[in-house]
C-alpha cells in the first residue's frame, strides 16, 4: 500500500471516503484474511460465553461444593471421635451410679423389699402404695450431676409429655404406714440407707399409739425411689 497516493481532505474528513481509500489500496486476499480472523474471534467469543464459560462456572461451583462437603465430613468425623472419647470416660461413672437406681423388677418388688427390712426390725407394714412416676429428662439429670442448674425460662405454653427416649430416670413416690417401736423404725431407715439404692424419705408423721405400754408408734409418710423404668 502506497500511502503517498492516498488523497484525503482532512478538512472534509468522511468515514465512507476513508473506507473507499483503504479498500482501493488493499488487495482482496488481505481483506479475506482479516475477515476470517475477525470471524474466528467472533465465533470463539460466542462459543466461550455461550458454552464454555457456563461449563467452567458450573464446574467451579461443583468443586466449591465438594470442598465444603469434604470439610463438613472432616468435622463430623472429628465430632464422632470426640463423642466416643467422652463416652469412654463416662462409662466408669455410669457403671458406678447405675447401681443406685432401682431396676424395673426392684420397683415391682418394692413391697417385698420394705417388708423384709421391716420384719428384721419388728415392724409391720400396714399400707404401701406406689404412685405414678415422674420422668426426669437427661438434660436435667446432667445439670443436677454437674451442679450447674440454670434458671429456667418462664414457659408460655405447656410442654408436651417427655418422650421415653429422653427420660434418664423416674422419681416414684410411695406412701406407707408402719407400726412398731421407735428404735425399730430408726433401724429400718438405716437399713434402707445402707442398701445402696437411691431412696429418700420426703415426709413422715410419727405418733405414739395411745394405751400401749410398750412404746409402740404408728408412722405415716412418703418416700421416693429412683427407678430406670416406670
Amino acid at each position: 500500500m502506497d500511502l503517498k497516493n492516498i488523497n484525503i481532505d482532512l478538512k472534509n474528513l468522511n468515514i465512507e471516503d476513508i473506507k473507499k481509500q483503504i479498500l482501493q489500496f488493499t488487495d482482496k486476499k488481505t481483506l479475506i484474511k482479516i475477515g476470517i480472523s475477525v470471524g474466528a474471534i467472533i465465533v470463539f467469543l460466542i462459543i466461550y460465553y455461550s458454552i464454555l464459560n457456563p461449563l467452567v462456572n458450573k464446574k467451579k461451583l461443583q468443586l466449591d461444593e465438594m470442598n465444603k462437603k469434604k470439610e463438613e465430613t472432616k468435622k463430623f468425623i472429628s465430632d464422632i471421635k470426640s463423642t466416643k472419647n467422652k463416652l469412654t470416660k463416662l462409662k466408669p461413672q455410669y457403671e458406678k451410679y447405675s447401681t443406685l437406681f432401682h431396676t424395673k423388677a426392684e420397683v415391682e418388688g418394692l413391697y417385698e423389699t420394705l417388708s423384709h427390712y421391716a420384719g428384721l426390725n419388728d415392724l409391720v407394714i400396714s399400707k404401701i402404695e406406689k404412685k405414678d412416676g415422674k420422668g426426669v429428662s437427661k438434660a436435667d439429670a446432667l445439670a443436677s450431676l454437674d451442679k450447674k442448674k440454670k434458671k429456667k425460662k418462664k414457659k408460655t405454653k405447656k410442654t408436651k409429655k417427655k418422650s421415653a427416649a429422653n427420660i434418664a430416670y423416674y422419681k416414684i413416690p410411695v406412701t406407707f404406714e408402719i407400726k412398731g417401736n421407735f428404735l425399730g423404725y430408726i433401724k429400718f431407715k438405716r437399713a434402707l440407707s445402707l442398701s445402696q439404692k437411691m431412696l429418700n424419705f420426703d415426709k413422715e408423721s410419727i405418733k405414739v399409739v395411745k394405751g400401749n405400754t410398750t412404746g409402740a408408734i404408728k408412722v405415716k409418710g412418703t418416700l421416693t425411689i429412683v427407678g430406670l423404668n416406670e
